[in-house]
């Protein structure tokens, strides 16, 4: 059997007007065109569908049963058009993004407001992974793009990359401490000191290791956790110094703690990424320009406290 989408619009449409004229209008066709429309559909489906008279245009029963049908079927193919449409248009559905708890507290929140404002009808489902499952969702296409912390740029068959922003790595401790009287922090400083970080799965400890082995600091006692509230409050207790990313796109330490640059400097790269050789949905390109755009006006890096008690520049190496 071979039958049209045209053809059925046709019949329900003569149906509905019990006209051809009518319904010849309404496509911008000849009424002969859509006679001829209707007449290959009777003869597809081997029913008459219509009782014909110079008069009027009245249905059989098989018609009757047939308009029913087919008429709930063709609104239904029109809705999952149009919703199918929006999925994809630029300024509404739904895209759905992945990132680490530890960005997803800091500046993901300013681009998921960014993008609300302007797309009000575009809504942005974050899931929260470890680093490593970022990826793999990317690449397993369960999401549309994600954001993860890389040392080095990234060279994935499977996935593209676009930088956000690179942070130094700081070291944060109590004005009090030592080594606060410092403006920038020599790795070797560090070796008396138990360390607090954050884990793997926010792409820290990556840019940490080599550093630690260089500067021969890898017996030192290591905390790794998960987000930077935790690694500020044991810093805050005199349990050691934090060893964190620190500029205005990363949650701050706390104002009960300052920051130092560690020398030399250690940084970490926050970038997008989404699978390569895929374009994204419009709707998803469209989030995703707006969280690079969320992005620029942070460049300016949030002031560093300098030295303390009007000390001169310092670096403790």
């Amino acid at each position: 059997m071979n039958v049209s989408l045209q053809q059925l619009k046709v019949f329900v449409a003569v149906a509905r007007e019990r006209s051809f004229t009518r319904a010849a209008r309404e496509f911008d066709l000849t009424q002969s065109a859509v006679s001829r429309c209707v007449r290959e559909l009777e003869d597809a489906v081997e029913l008459k569908l219509f009782d014909r008279t110079t008069r009027q245009v009245e249905l059989t029963n098989a018609g009757a049963s047939l308009e029913r049908r087919i008429g709930r079927l063709l609104d239904e193919i029109e809705l999952t058009l149009v919703e199918e449409r929006a999925a994809y248009d630029g300024h509404t559905g739904v895209v759905v993004f992945a990132s680490s708890p530890v960005l997803s507290s800091s500046w993901v929140p300013r681009a998921l407001a960014q993008c609300a404002s302007i797309f009000p009808e575009l809504i942005v489902s974050v899931r929260d992974q470890p680093q490593s499952s970022v990826l793999a969702s990317v690449e397993q296409g369960e999401v549309d793009f994600g954001a993860v912390c890389v040392t080095e740029s990234m060279d994935s068959p499977l996935l593209h990359a676009q930088v956000l922003f690179t942070t130094p790595l700081h070291a944060v401790l109590p004005a009090t401490h030592p080594l606060a009287r410092h403006d920038s922090i020599g790795w070797r400083g560090l070796r008396e000191c138990p360390l607090i970080t954050l884990n793997a799965d926010t792409g820290v400890r990556a840019a940490l290791g080599p550093v630690l082995a260089a500067n021969e600091l890898t017996r030192r006692p290591l905390q790794e956790l998960g987000h930077v509230a935790a690694v500020a409050r044991m810093v805050e207790l005199g349990l050691g110094v934090g060893v964190l990313p620190v500029d205005p796109h990363w949650p701050s330490p706390g104002a009960s703690l300052v920051s130092r640059p560690l020398v030399p400097e250690t940084t970490l790269t926050t970038v997008l990424v989404h699978r390569r050789n895929r374009s994204l949905r419009p709707n998803a390109a469209a989030a995703w320009a707006q969280f690079v755009a969320s992005t620029t006006d942070l460049r300016a890096a949030r002031p560093v406290a300098g030295s303390v008690d009007g000390a001169p520049a310092e670096t403790l190496a």
